[in-house]
């Protein structure tokens, strides 16, 4: 692995690429805010668009200078990336547009950062520009919003207060998302209609997303834990007994999120164990109803990545665009400033230590709160190399950052709690 050796030399810390689109202007927002004395270039492929979000960004952003790029022009990425330290993009659907930056930032040795919850283009990703990442000492790093950072990073204070306290590794493992409030964009519907089409139309695809290990680096060194299944419904006591009298279902970001924590653990050389299991849940609540909605909850997820996706298929692509909210758009501010989220992780340890690990944050958690998490990867990145781990490539955000987010998420007003039950 090399360094750059012009990155000190670079002309940036962070470029936001997609700065015109809805994710794009609120990160742009947060860094505005946020990101202090860092040297912060906005990017897209329309300068009179980017032109005015600067315009409404306020006087922090008014000096930032505007980059023309496109996917679809390669040498306009390549240059983008040469310029800066590290790109966050919010770009997508990645598995159409993502891998021309991807290509880019490997190539110059630039670190990256996404929103994608898609993982056949992660896996695509690695399959192709891995080697070169880490051959250049570009950081490559997937999913730095609410997919999947608060699975990622519950996990990653898990193994670190068990390793502070001398407990074991990590064993059965469970997120549960307690409380999400928040609307749904263009952009995730967009991504999530494509990961089904791609599903639908290639077995190989299909066989992927069913492996609890799509991308792990070597699925041969991966252990055989048996059935790991990303939709269920269950009594909540089943996961631990402080969730005694609810019920939890399928959670629909699960078959990412999960794939993600398991990377995590195969790129960190296993700490969290090899007997580390993982799955992802939501809590439907403790009413009567509640089992009907556990199931109904997994039943529709099953359904959307099933039956869903051969539908997909068959309806022509003008069709959905014209019925299916359109990309770039989002819910409305007061529901962004409304929204919030609460997710707990629980683990028992191979010496029978239990542990939780709670995170929260205000805002809606797909918008104002992933453009938070996804405005402090790029600064942890760019700023923080000192508590970054010295693993390159295509990366997650536990094995990239864990550390410096850990360090970040009290002043970016996200709340992470790790505490002993026992």
């Amino acid at each position: 692995m090399t360094s750059p050796e012009n990155e000190a030399d670079r002309e940036f810390d962070v470029v936001v690429y997609g700065a015109t689109g809805f994710v794009g202007k609120l990160t742009a927002e947060y860094l505005a805010a946020a990101g202090g004395s860092a040297r912060i270039a906005l990017a897209g492929r329309s300068a009179d668009r980017l032109l005015a979000t600067r315009d409404a960004l306020g006087e922090a952003a008014q000096s930032w200078p505007l980059i023309t790029a496109d996917a679809s022009q390669p040498a306009t990425l390549n240059a983008m990336a040469a310029r800066t330290r590290v790109v966050i993009t919010t770009v997508g659907p990645y598995l159409r547009y993502g891998l021309p930056l991807v290509a880019a930032c490997a190539a110059a040795g630039t670190d990256y950062a996404d929103l994608t919850g898609e993982p056949l283009f992660i896996r695509k990703g690695i399959d192709l520009y891995h080697k070169q990442a880490a051959d250049t000492g570009a950081r490559i790093v997937h999913s730095c919003g609410f997919d999947s950072i608060p699975s990622d990073l519950t996990v990653f204070a898990l193994y670190r207060q068990a390793e502070r306290d001398g407990t074991g590794q990590l064993g059965d493992t469970n997120f549960v998302v307690r409380r999400f409030a928040g609307g749904v964009s263009g952009g995730t519907v967009a991504s999530m209609t494509e990961l089904a089409r791609e599903a639908s139309a290639d077995p190989e695809a299909r066989r992927l997303l069913n492996d609890p290990y799509t991308l792990t680096p070597d699925r041969s060194a991966e252990p055989e834990l048996g059935a790991q299944p990303d939709a269920r419904w269950r009594r909540g006591r089943d996961i631990a007994p402080e969730l005694d009298g609810y019920w939890v279902g399928a959670f629909a970001m699960a078959i990412p999120n999960t794939r993600i924590v398991r990377r995590s653990n195969a790129l960190l050389d296993y700490a969290y164990g090899r007997r580390f299991e993982y799955a992802e849940q939501m809590s439907v609540g403790r009413s009567v109803v509640a089992p009907l909605a556990a199931a109904m909850a997994t039943g529709g997820n099953v359904a959307t990545m099933g039956l869903g996706s051969r539908f997909l298929d068959r309806v022509p692509r003008g069709l959905l665009e014209r019925v299916l909210p359109k990309v770039g758009t989002g819910p409305s501010e007061r529901t962004r400033e409304q929204g919030h989220y609460t997710v707990e992780t629980y683990t028992t340890t191979s010496t029978g230590a239990r542990y939780l690990a709670r995170m929260s944050q205000r805002g809606d958690p797909g918008y104002k709160a992933t453009s938070v998490l996804l405005g402090e990867s790029g600064l942890a990145l760019a700023l923080d190399r000192d508590r970054l781990s010295d693993l390159r490539g295509v990366l997650t955000p536990a094995a990239a950052m864990g550390d410096a987010l850990l360090a970040r998420f009290p002043a970016a007003g996200v709340s992470l709690e790790t505490s002993r039950l026992d």
